[in-house]
């Protein structure tokens, strides 16, 4: 092990659309999370690796804590809550232009059984004025004994920084976990599954909510340097599947331009997409589908 280095795992926990997923693509360089400005975009745990010569901090980036209204939704909450007994630290993010609300009371009551150090990390202040910053954290300071408050603005990178370098002096000295230059641990297909989503959840706006899984079934590599990726999009009534494909086929061209590109910029080479849409009713409520889909609770235990 490398004198002096330092290593560990970091949560990162909050409510739905406080940005989570936009910070962790901030801090590792790259398009790991999707993002969107709906709430429980992230539905599994996203594991973002930051790398220096001296440290590595392991990231978990967990679904939004909500009230649950389907099995979906239990897996999302329990995947959540699960990773705060496997860290070294956990960063409770709030949204600086929302009032605290009993979702942060209920994340606040869960963290008062971790023993780990608990950052509070005000994020979006670059949707409030300067003079508000006081009022915002005062709402929470008192609800914990935290290792240390940080107002940040993710998509900007305001005081990014400072929080990574605060993790990386707190963190234990450790090995590297993962080589340098691996930025998630998640598979290929997964990725590039999440990319695929996050385009139909951007596109579609209001039209097709949270009904929508992507599974990518193929990636294979051809000779003249282009990758063939073939995937599925799920959703579960017949009227979201005409809405994904679109009048001759327009909506599910533009999802699969939008998702090329990403997945290009991240394979590094050029990308055949072919996209499918397949109705599966009542997914989000069937064990075994979302096991078929991904879901698996035995790997958040």
């Amino acid at each position: 092990m490398q004198e002096n280095f330092h290593s560990g795992f970091v949560a990162i926990l909050g409510r739905p659309n406080v940005g989570k997923s936009t910070f962790l693509n901030r801090v590792v360089g790259q398009k790991i999370a999707i993002m969107s400005d709906k709430a429980q975009t992230t539905r599994n745990k996203i594991q973002g690796i930051y790398t220096t010569d001296d440290a590595q901090i392991v990231f978990i980036d967990t679904p939004g804590i909500h009230k649950p209204h389907s099995r979906l939704g239990d897996f999302m909450v329990d995947a959540a809550l699960s990773t705060l007994n496997e860290v070294d630290a956990v960063l409770f993010m709030v949204n600086a232009t929302q009032k605290r609300g009993r979702g942060d009371d209920f994340i606040i009551n869960r963290l008062k059984q971790v023993h780990q150090p608990i950052y509070l990390v005000v994020n979006k202040i670059d949707k409030v004025h300067p003079n508000q910053l006081p009022e915002i954290v005062a709402a929470y300071q008192n609800s914990l004994d935290f290792a240390g408050v940080f107002p940040i603005s993710a998509l900007e990178g305001n005081n990014c920084p400072q929080l990574v370098d605060e993790l990386v002096h707190r963190l234990p000295e450790g090995p590297q976990y993962y080589p340098a230059d691996q930025i998630t641990d998640h598979p290929e297909r997964f990725v590039i599954s999440e990319l695929i989503r996050e385009k139909v959840l951007q596109l579609t706006r209001e039209e097709v909510p949270h009904s929508v899984a992507v599974v990518t079934e193929r990636v294979q590599r051809k000779d003249d340097e282009k990758v063939l990726v073939q995937a599925t999009i799920v959703v579960e009534r017949k009227s979201q599947k005409g809405i994904i494909i679109g009048k001759g086929g327009k909506m599910l061209k533009q999802i699969g331009v939008r998702a090329r590109k990403d997945i290009e910029r991240m394979l590094g080479d050029r990308v055949y997409l072919e996209l499918w849409v397949r109705v599966q009713p009542n997914w989000k409520d069937r064990q075994v589908d979302l096991r078929e889909l991904g879901y698996r609770a035995e790997d958040y235990k």
